[in-house]
């Protein structure tokens, strides 16, 4: 006897079809399980035998095989136990076909018949209201994360028996209301800092201020304890909210990457994201046996920070290069390529020189010429060219820490963000920041005229700038323009743009 059920795969963080065909036939008693299945799904079939055993079903001793269609899709992960189980029950005639039909299920066993929660229930979810699926069953701990998604009913069971008797009618499994995310929204904006909390550096608050307009890049250079990680942190609190869809792409990734808390599986406001300086290239751009999403893909429509980033290794960070330019991570394996979504801000911040006092007029530098070098060599050329905004953080006076009162809030600077979003995704196209620009797009809307196009030519002349540092710097000037509500580019816009992209002077090769 034959039976179907529908379930998912996931392909990167978008769910596709999986369908799970178990045939119970005559021959010497076995079970196999065939359609490309990794280690932990070959290992299923232990899994669920246990399952069935304690909970009251026992297989029949003749040739049992588990196909998982199609093919070629390479199947990760324990998420095919749930629908494994209940096709042998149906192949069995336990269960009718009629009742698995238009459902999808989604989840793990455990050895006594319990669900367990999986990654990437939300991407399940998004998949059956796209493609018709009018129910859903899931572990309980994934209830809330389905949930999310509209138009699709919800089950969540705690055990295969509790779904074995919803699917024959003799008990009903209560169906989950949507879940209200925006409660978790403004917990989650309660723990940003506020920039009104950070006493001076007017510099570099206005820096972050362009680099939040414009989606720029942008790198902190300053002795320890100046300020430059509470910096950092603010940043997501001026960010424009995210938008539903891009709240759910991004739940979506954290999803997959298992990174989702039960008690709050969602993520609403944007991803601020800093991994330790001992990372690895794994971990930063995702991959593995099994790839997953790594950092830049969990900071997607958000912030990586990098702090001391001469500390990561060399090899590590010219992976970044790659989802700098193209906003995606690609994970090549033999037989396929996963993509990740990461479209994210760069935000990185170092001290001067190890000690991290060089040009401190308060405290003499301690690093010997060849230890600067060698320090500022780490960062390559090439990496330091993709960042548009050079800031110089100096230490902060005791007077103006003791003295100086609360600044501009957040709320107010990100008023002034979206203003300028505002002009960019009317003037370059929905979604298009200026950081974002090429080829006739940059040309047509970075035009400079008179005094402006002059000190370019003056500044590209004297200081060298690259090709792609010329475009950035554009870029910025763009930015710098919106934020203050004009059309034309001018003088004090490009000039402003220049100072930023100097900076110090201290990272050589930078221009």
């Amino acid at each position: 006897m034959l039976a179907r059920v529908q379930t998912v795969g996931l392909d990167g963080i978008q769910a596709v079809p999986v369908e799970v065909e178990v045939d119970v036939g005559s021959g010497l008693p076995t079970l196999g399980i065939v359609g490309l299945a990794e280690g932990a799904v070959r290992e299923a079939k232990d899994r669920v035998r246990a399952a069935l055993n304690n909970s009251g079903f026992h297989l029949p001793p003749k040739r049992i095989i588990v196909n998982l269609a199609p093919a070629h899709l390479p199947k990760v992960g324990s998420s095919y136990d749930l629908p494994m189980a209940l096709g042998l029950l149906g192949a069995m005639g336990k269960l009718p076909g009629e009742s698995l039909a238009g459902c999808l299920f989604f989840g793990e066993l455990s050895l006594d018949g319990r669900l367990r929660g999986v990654p990437g229930s939300l991407p399940a979810a998004l998949f059956a209201r796209k493609n018709g699926f009018s129910r859903m069953v899931v572990a309980k701990d994934n209830g809330s994360e389905a949930a999310l998604t509209p138009d699709v009913v919800v089950y969540a069971a705690e055990t295969l028996l509790d779904v074995v008797r919803h699917l024959l009618g003799e008990s009903v499994l209560p169906s989950l209301v949507p879940t209200d995310w925006r409660g978790w929204k403004e917990e989650a904006r309660a723990e940003v800092p506020d920039i009104a909390e950070i006493k001076g550096q007017e510099y570099a608050k206005r820096a972050l201020e362009i680099a939040a307009a414009g989606g720029h890049n942008m790198l902190m250079t300053g002795p320890p304890g100046s300020g430059k990680t509470f910096l950092a942190r603010a940043l997501p609190g001026i960010l424009p909210e995210m938008s539903l869809d891009e709240a759910l792409e991004v739940t979506a990734i954290h999803s997959v990457a298992g990174r989702l808390s039960p008690s709050r599986p969602f993520i609403a406001n944007r991803p601020f994201r800093s991994p330790h300086h001992t990372a690895s290239k794994v971990s930063l751009v995702g991959g593995g046996g099994s790839p997953h999403p790594g950092e830049v893909s969990l900071s997607h429509k958000g912030v990586l920070f990098l702090d001391e980033i001469p500390e990561f290794s060399r090899t590590v960070l010219e992976v970044l290069r790659e989802p700098l330019e193209s906003g995606e991570a690609h994970i090549s394996r033999a037989a396929y390529t996963v993509r990740f979504p990461a479209d994210f801000q760069l935000l990185a911040a170092c001290n001067p020189c190890p000690c991290g006092h060089l040009g401190n007029g308060s405290r003499p530098c301690r690093c010997s010429p060849s230890q600067v070098i060698g320090y500022q060599s780490r960062i390559s050329g090439p990496l330091l060219d993709r960042i548009d905004l050079h800031v110089d953080v100096p230490p902060v006076p005791t007077d103006i820490l003791v003295e100086l009162p609360r600044g501009e809030v957040s709320e107010k600077v990100r008023e002034r963000v979206m203003r300028a979003r505002g002009r960019q995704y009317e003037r370059n196209g929905m979604g298009i920041r200026n950081a974002a620009l090429s080829g006739k797009g940059l040309e047509s809307h970075t035009a400079l005229v008179g005094p402006a196009r002059q000190i370019l030519l003056d500044a590209g002349k004297k200081l060298g700038f690259s090709a792609r540092a010329h475009s950035r710097l554009l870029r910025v000037a763009r930015t710098i323009a919106d934020l203050a509500q004009v059309g034309d580019i001018g003088v004090e816009h490009m000039a402003e743009a220049i100072q930023f992209r100097v900076g110090s002077g201290i990272w050589g090769g930078t221009l």
